[in-house]
């Protein structure tokens, strides 16, 4: 529980996404993880010793608080689906303890699938899952470029007026949903938007890295809300080798999932971590309200390159203008 809270204040803004550490911090972890084991079978030895009971509480409460502190913004969908599953067996746990075997069953299937989806996120994320284990997520960069070192110059902006050509002549256009679609809640502009698309003879695709957003699968669902099909949905693996034929990229709100950093920049935080190769488009617009970084909390190379146009606004505003100016061609 308060591991989730941490989780959604990091997530939130209301907790820095970077990751919070101290001397000693799994040692402390650690000798937690040895007390409350201890002060477990004290407690089973005597149920009826409340202090005890109040004493694992309060450790657990404090373990979970630690755990997920140290972890950055940008592994946060592996902390929620890994919380998830520990939720499935306490779930589970507890059905032994009342003798409930529905709840005993649905507690070890919410625990396995997650687990199972953990271990798909630290694949996507470049982490193990022993990392994961003992909080071992957010790795600091020493050498990383600054926003200014980055940006300075390079970015160039446009407007759905002047982007709206370049599908004039366009044969494929992906699609890459990120956060920034969910939050301006823009789903069923850009079905609309593909759906003109194709009206013209293009074939749009849509890319879907497994942690966009901030939960597994969460493009997936809104996507899926929209009435999008799912074969016109392809993950990153199958999506990548694509992008050199792509005309068009459109990126949505998405960040660190399609920053050229995590593939060319040693050091990096997210250095190792794959992402779906937007560069190598022909033209990228990328669709943001602002240069603000993503949970990783630094620059976004992507946004500064020659073929990267920015589209600075509301994801929804973004393809409904879009829509209409490309409708009027």
């Amino acid at each position: 529980f308060s591991g989730s809270m941490v989780a959604f204040g990091k997530l939130q803004g209301v907790i820095s996404g970077a990751p919070i550490l101290f001397p000693l911090q799994q040692a402390l972890n650690v000798l937690l993880l040895v007390a409350f084991v201890a002060g477990s079978i004290l407690f089973f030895l005597n149920p009826t010793n409340t202090m005890v009971l109040l004493g694992l509480i309060a450790i657990a409460l404090v373990l979970g608080i630690l755990f997920v502190i140290p972890i950055g913004g940008a592994d946060m969908p592996v902390v929620v689906s890994l919380l998830n599953s520990f939720s499935g067996m306490a779930a589970s746990a507890a059905g032994f303890v009342v003798l409930n075997n529905v709840l005993i069953v649905s507690g070890a299937l919410v625990g396995a699938a997650g687990l199972i989806l953990t271990q798909i996120m630290c694949k996507a994320m470049n982490r193990s899952l022993w990392d994961v284990l003992r909080g071992d997520l957010g790795g600091t960069a020493t050498d990383s470029a600054t926003d200014d070192e980055v940006y300075a110059g390079r970015v160039k902006s446009t407007s759905p007026e002047e982007a709206a050509l370049l599908f004039d002549t366009a044969r494929i256009v992906t699609i890459v949903p990120g956060y920034g679609m969910a939050v301006a809640q823009a789903q069923h502009a850009v079905r609309d938007f593909a759906n003109l698309l194709e009206s013209k003879g293009i074939e749009v695709r849509y890319a879907i890295h497994p942690v966009a957003g901030r939960m597994p699968g969460h493009m997936n669902v809104l996507l899926a809300e929209a009435d999008v099909a799912y074969d016109r949905l392809y993950d990153m693996d199958t999506i990548n080798p694509t992008f050199v034929e792509t005309d068009v990229t459109i990126v949505l709100g998405a960040n660190d999932v399609v920053n050229p950093a995590a593939r060319d920049e040693p050091g990096s935080p997210i250095q190792g971590m794959p992402i779906l190769d937007v560069d190598k488009s022909h033209v990228v617009i990328v669709i943001k309200r602002s240069l603000s970084p993503g949970f990783a909390g630094i620059p976004n190379k992507l946004f500064a390159m020659d073929n990267t146009l920015m589209l600075f606004a509301d994801a929804k505003k973004a393809m409904q203008d879009l829509s209409r100016e490309v409708r009027d061609l």
